[in-house]
């Protein structure tokens, strides 16, 4: 019986969708909840999976045209098997019974279990198509053996036999190559240059003394893994300061809407993770209510997230202030661009050890840069500037913070 297969339902913010990748051809088998192409949108790229088990019909929308929410992509036969695949699926039963002989006979049993490409989370999918290795060649270190992307940069970067250059490509020849801009990439792009023509953006720096937090770290560290099952890193700090900071400075955490000011009762922190597909920023919602161990989980299950392409529209949607780190890439100084609506944007850098006067002696302390880009239409420099200190002042006596000062 022949079934329709939709796109799913895009949230009101994603007008529609392109195919990226059909995983599946018509007439091959497929499995019920099995991945048979991906749909990428301006945030996420959204997964198909199959209704039943059957075979793929026809494809009504090939790789690159624009799909519309819940549109017909495809026809599915529900039930139906290829002849290909009978012979694949008795293929596997003469290896699994040609082990059990082996084992029977005394041999060590060696099993293959190649995952196919479709099996895959999508950053994995994609680094398998970029590099064209095989999915049987590499090793999975991930839960279950799953195959993760450091697998297969790791598969890649093994030395190769050396191979004879390509008679196509003559010795010093320059080559170029093209590949379209994914749509994610070129939402960012829009939407930088937007707020780059749109707003009355400023930035101002300060410098923050890293040792007291870092001598704090290394103090609780394994108690406080041991306690919440979750490593103290940084971001937990400068999230819970920004916060205390967004109390103090409404303007700060509010939104222009057209001729209105909106002041956000809550405190919606974005958190800048660069992917493969471009930069996404995911939301920890309410951080006024979160413990410092919910926000490194936080921060830890978006990243994750992000690696393995898994992030969802509810993820990325709202917020009422961001933090980037740049200093994650090696960066001591940078500007970073507002994530429109928003009217700041708290940018951190790379922590550098430098000569500093403390009570008229010279002393070496770990210090990071940090600065506040934001719309001077709504926000003021005294307001930005006295945000940007509280921060300084409340990460260099963590105190402040447990004592509510």
């Amino acid at each position: 019986m022949a079934t329709e297969i939709k796109a799913p339902v895009f949230p009101e913010s994603v007008a529609d969708g392109t195919i990226a990748t059909w995983h599946k051809q018509p007439g091959e088998a497929v499995s019920r909840d099995e991945v048979i192409c991906d749909i990428e949108t301006d945030k996420v790229v959204l997964e198909v999976v199959a209704p039943a088990d059957g075979t793929i019909a026809t494809i009504i929308k090939g790789e690159g045209e624009t799909v519309l929410s819940n549109e017909v992509i495809a026809q599915f036969e529900e039930g139906a098997v290829s002849g290909a695949a009978q012979t694949q699926a008795v293929q596997s039963e003469g290896q699994v019974e040609q082990a059990a002989s082996q084992t029977e006979a005394g041999a060590a049993p060696v099993v293959e279990r190649a995952q196919p490409v479709s099996d895959q989370a999508p950053a994995v999918r994609k680094a398998l198509t970029e590099t064209g290795i095989a999915a049987a060649d590499v090793t999975g270190t991930g839960r279950g053996g799953r195959i993760t992307k450091e697998d297969v940069a790791s598969h890649q970067a093994k030395p190769a036999a050396p191979a004879a250059a390509p008679l196509s490509v003559a010795i010093g020849e320059r080559i170029e190559k093209r590949v379209p801009m994914t749509r994610l990439r070129k939402r960012v792009a829009e939407r930088l240059l937007a707020a780059t023509q749109s707003t009355a953006m400023l930035t101002t720096f300060n410098e923050v003394n890293m040792k007291p937090i870092m001598e704090m770290r290394a103090q609780y560290k394994d108690a406080f893994e041991k306690r919440h099952g979750a490593r103290l890193g940084f971001m937990s700090f400068f999230v819970k300061a920004a916060t205390e900071a967004l109390k103090r400075y409404p303007a700060v955490n509010a939104s222009i809407d057209g001729d209105d000011i909106v002041y956000h009762g809550y405190y919606d922190i974005g958190v800048a993770v660069s992917s493969e597909r471009g930069l996404v920023v995911p939301v920890l919602r309410d951080t006024d209510r979160m413990n410092y161990a919910e926000v490194e989980n936080g921060i830890r299950g978006f990243a994750a997230k992000a690696r393995d392409g898994k992030l969802g529209i509810e993820d990325m949607t709202g917020g009422t202030f961001t933090i980037t780190n740049g200093g994650t890439f090696g960066s001591l100084l940078s500007t970073p661009i507002l994530n429109t609506p928003q009217t700041a944007i708290l940018g951190m850098h790379k922590i550098q050890e430098r000569p500093m006067a403390v009570n008229g002696q010279v002393e070496i302390l770990p210090m990071m840069y940090l600065a506040l880009s934001y719309d001077h239409r709504l926000i003021d420099g005294k307001e930005a500037v006295g945000f940007l200190v509280a921060i300084k002042e409340l990460l260099e006596e963590p105190a402040r913070l447990i004592l509510d000062l």
